[in-house]
């Protein structure tokens, strides 16, 4: 099976350059590792997540509704609908995990106060437990991946992606 690692190295790019001059070889060297780092962190939290019987979504979800709940978010409470826009999913996708989160009970949906029309995802305390008890190991893996970095090259590193985001939204395909 070919992964990420498998991908040309710098001296392929070289070669593939000549036939592609498109083919900015420092580029396209950046963004490969870029993936393949993304995708070691990725592993490295879907490990964590799985231990926890969550996904990245499922955590997103979570942590959304824990920033409310706590105080640390403008929102008092969410809907499904402001879930999923602030989660960066479709309508589709928070309901899913909606429900998945709910059978695990780790949230529950209750009528909206100001609206019976609509209804407010909110932490059960089994849900706000189980976060609490998470977080510690959550961070702690967080730093442990960060730490062969100093401060001011985590600043770095913040500005430069960034500025490749930046770059992805301004960017059209074709």
């Amino acid at each position: 099976m070919l992964t990420l690692r498998d991908l040309p190295k710098y001296e392929a790019l070289l070669a593939m350059a000549e036939r592609y001059p498109d083919l900015d070889v420092s580029a396209v060297e950046a963004y490969l590792t870029f993936l393949r780092t993304a995708t070691d962190v990725h592993q490295v939290m879907d490990g964590h997540f799985a231990e926890h019987d969550l996904s990245m979504g499922k955590f997103t979800v979570l942590m959304l509704l824990y920033k409310a709940e706590t105080g640390l978010s403008p929102e008092e409470f969410l809907t499904p609908s402001e879930c999923a826009e602030m989660a960066g999913v479709t309508r589709g996708t928070i309901t899913g995990l909606l429900d998945g989160l709910e059978r695990q009970g780790w949230i529950e949906r209750q009528p909206h106060p100001g609206d019976r029309r609509r209804s407010i995802i909110v932490l059960t305390s089994n849900g706000s437990d189980r976060l609490e008890a998470m977080l510690p190991r959550h961070f702690r893996l967080i730093t442990a991946m960060m730490t062969q970095l100093t401060t001011d090259e985590r600043e770095t590193l913040t500005t430069l992606l960034q500025k490749l985001r930046s770059g992805t939204q301004n960017s059209a395909p074709g």
